[in-house]
């Protein structure tokens, strides 16, 4: 008999429990940005605790270090409809190109934005969307760029203000 495929490790308790949907994400040099659905009570807190926990853990060893590297607590805010959670998704797609690592989003390897816009191939995407987002490529394509500058001016006003 044929074993069932099933998820990543990552998405999953040992005992094969899922804890969340990835639904975005953007893995930057200082910091990440998911959009995540519960499939739990608690599977966020329990699934970045085990995300921080084991990356600490990894770079420690690797680094011959001691203590943690991220500083506080995740912090989460709950999506409460579509069109804030398109806004989010575009948010940390343009995370890369606001910071000017990138001036393209899709030239930053470590988001999903290329899953959104169906550049990667089946195997390598994570994200499960489809329940939450009807995305028409081009179309977010543009809303996505439509907003490079703004996004900036805005990162620039922030830091300002924060000052």
């Amino acid at each position: 008999q044929k074993k069932k495929k099933t998820s990543p490790s990552f998405f999953q308790l040992d005992g094969g429990k899922k804890l969340v949907k990835i639904i975005a994400y953007c893995l930057m040099p200082t910091h990440i940005h998911l959009a995540l659905q519960q499939l739990e009570d608690g599977g966020i807190s329990k699934y970045m605790n085990l995300i921080l926990h084991s990356y600490s853990n990894y770079f420690n060893l690797k680094y011959k270090r001691k203590g943690p590297l991220w500083e506080g607590r995740f912090k989460s805010v709950l999506v409460k409809d579509e069109q804030q959670l398109i806004h989010l998704t575009r948010y940390i797609h343009l995370n890369p190109v606001t910071a000017y690592l990138v001036n393209h989003p899709q030239d930053w390897r470590y988001s999903s934005y290329k899953e959104y816009l169906g550049i990667t191939s089946k195997k390598e995407r994570i994200c499960d969307y489809s329940e939450f987002l009807d995305i028409e490529k081009t179309s977010y394509q543009r809303f996505v760029k439509d907003q490079i500058e703004y996004q900036r001016e805005l990162r620039i006003i922030k830091n300002i203000t924060l000052e």
